[in-house]
């Protein structure tokens, strides 16, 4: 049996490629008005900004009319703050994959926002359930009514990069998500036309649990000189039909996200396995971040 979604405002906090990607399917394809939020004004120019040329490429393939263009767009409207996000009925962040500030992010939803509305996260990897914990207001219990109804709203919705173009959400429950909130949840991802896997909230979940050991050890193989990049690249291509190596792939994901990643499946699971490559760990330094920076593995241009 199906599940009406119920969205009939969202809201989206994070302008950056997973923000603005999560905005731009919820606008064109679940059709929902949409509030984006960022501290940064230049960052949400920046997300507008592909917004409308995501929007003029798919208009130039055939995908979409040219007055769905409007439409969609018509539907992205830009705040100055979470408070003027009072009456969405969901919100999403895409902040940085940072335990301390979604805890942040997450109180100052549970205090300026309706306390019926969804509070979703993007994370890829951090704990649902520590992430619930923090809306619940100081001084209520978590075990009384008024703290399980606080935490049961909350619930993780991972999209993928790039949001237009990958077809999978995970979706997360935290140990307090109510059915209810979960059933939403996924109903909100398959009006964006997803496809929906389901994980239990553990470091990475499935994706990241699996897919960033495998990234780290093709770093940790270039590191110790067992192969070069191109031909570390080259064996996923051609030998195990990849359509990119890992290390490319590591650039486009960002270096810094991929190191922030693997640091959570260590810390949360005290296996040396996950240990991070002290290679990457440079990189990230030198502020070598992958595609987004310019250079990672590999050097890229604007073009």
């Amino acid at each position: 049996m199906s599940v009406a979604h119920g969205i009939k405002l969202l809201g989206v906090v994070g302008a950056g490629q997973m923000g603005t990607g999560i905005a731009f399917v919820s606008a064109l394809r679940a059709k929902v008005p949409v509030l984006l939020h960022d501290q940064s004004k230049d960052q949400v120019a920046r997300g507008l900004a592909l917004m409308d040329k995501l929007l003029s490429k798919d208009v130039a393939k055939g995908r979409i009319q040219s007055n769905e263009v409007q439409e969609a767009r018509d539907r992205v409207r830009v705040v100055n703050a979470v408070e003027d996000m009072r009456d969405v009925d969901m919100v999403i962040e895409a902040v940085s994959e940072n335990l301390d500030l979604k805890r942040i992010v997450f109180r100052n939803f549970s205090e300026k926002l309706r306390p019926d509305a969804i509070l979703a996260t993007n994370t890829s990897s951090i704990s649902i359930t520590k992430i619930a914990a923090s809306v619940i207001p100081e001084g209520v219990s978590p075990a009384s009514a008024e703290g399980q109804a606080a935490a049961g709203r909350v619930v993780g919705l991972h999209f993928f990069n790039p949001v237009p173009v990958m077809k999978l959400v995970e979706l997360i429950s935290a140990v307090q998500t109510t059915p209810e909130t979960l059933a939403r949840a996924r109903a909100f991802a398959v009006a964006c036309e997803k496809e929906v896997a389901t994980s239990q909230d553990v470091p990475g979940f499935v994706s990241n649990a699996l897919l960033m050991p495998f990234i780290n050890e093709a770093i940790m193989c270039l590191e110790k000189g067992v192969a070069t990049r191109d031909d570390i690249d080259k064996t996923f291509r051609l030998g195990m039909n990849h359509p990119m190596g890992p290390l490319q792939l590591a650039d486009f994901i960002g270096l810094d996200t991929c190191l922030a990643i693997q640091k959570t499946l260590y810390t949360g699971t005290s296996d040396s396995k996950y240990r991070p490559s002290v290679l990457l760990e440079r990189m990230v330094d030198a502020q070598w971040l992958g595609k987004k920076s310019g250079r990672g593995f590999y050097e890229y241009t604007d073009d």
